[in-house]
């Protein structure tokens, strides 16, 4: 998703953090030992789990959680076998969405996934259907209030950043996959915490929702995918006006 829509997802996520602690913790221990298995366990050498272990840090997760998830990736702790996963769909008005999962029980997954895509009036789709309709970057959310806009572009133009946007609260970063490290790493020696860092996927074009009906339905559906258990990330190729956005968020 894109403008007011992601910034406003990233507050909700924010805001909702203590009551869904256990479960990013589940999913933070689940992307570590993944990244272990990958990368090797030293987080010099290891860019994707140096990142997934900031953000366990900055989540409050137990030193002792974040060692048994390395320690299951090194092999050294039994485990079951993780998989990471993508499913692709059409939600309300044709929205697309692509949902990430990290699932040590695929069946129980694209059963969940799938029931949820029903019930909100949805349906999932083939592999492959919305591979022309993203793009996969490195993006970054960031406060205004954290760094002004000039101090930004000089720490992330340096580092490969593609674009750079400025929103009424918010600067929205994104870059190749492969600089999303060089610039993840230029902001922390920066002190600029992003309020959302992610391989995200980003639409090249989005569906405008004029309806609040119908932007309500979307929104349901997206913090309904959200809750499942295995979903780590949803992405959505709507946009729904500022004005509308404000509306619903008050109600």
């Amino acid at each position: 998703m894109s403008g007011h829509s992601k910034w406003a997802t990233t507050k909700r996520r924010k805001a909702a953090v203590d009551a869904k602690r256990g479960k990013m913790f589940s999913l933070l221990s689940k992307e570590i030992t993944i990244a272990v298995r990958d990368g090797g366990k030293d987080p010099e050498f290891n860019p994707r789990l140096r990142t997934v272990i900031q953000k366990a840090k900055a989540a409050n997760m137990p030193a002792d959680n974040v060692k048994k998830a390395i320690q299951k990736g090194t092999g050294e702790i039994p485990g079951v076998v993780i998989e990471e996963l993508i499913y692709e769909g059409y939600g309300p008005a044709g929205v697309g969405m692509i949902v990430e999962v990290t699932t040590d029980n695929k069946n129980r997954t694209v059963s969940e996934v799938r029931s949820t895509f029903g019930k909100c009036g949805g349906n999932l789709a083939g592999a492959g259907a919305l591979a022309f309709s993203f793009q996969r970057k490195g993006q970054f959310i960031i406060d205004r209030n954290k760094i002004s806009e000039d101090k930004l572009m000089e720490v992330v133009l340096e580092n490969g950043a593609e674009d750079i946007r400025t929103e009424e609260e918010y600067f929205e970063v994104l870059c190749a996959i492969a600089d999303y490290d060089a610039i993840a790493q230029a902001l922390e020696r920066a002190g600029v915490e992003a309020d959302s860092s992610e391989l995200a996927y980003i639409p090249n074009n989005t569906v405008t929702i004029g309806d609040e009906d119908t932007a309500r339905k979307i929104l349901r559906m997206v913090e309904r995918l959200e809750d499942l258990e295995d979903v780590k990330n949803v992405f959505a190729n709507y946009e729904i006006s500022d004005e509308m956005m404000k509306k619903i968020e008050s109600e």
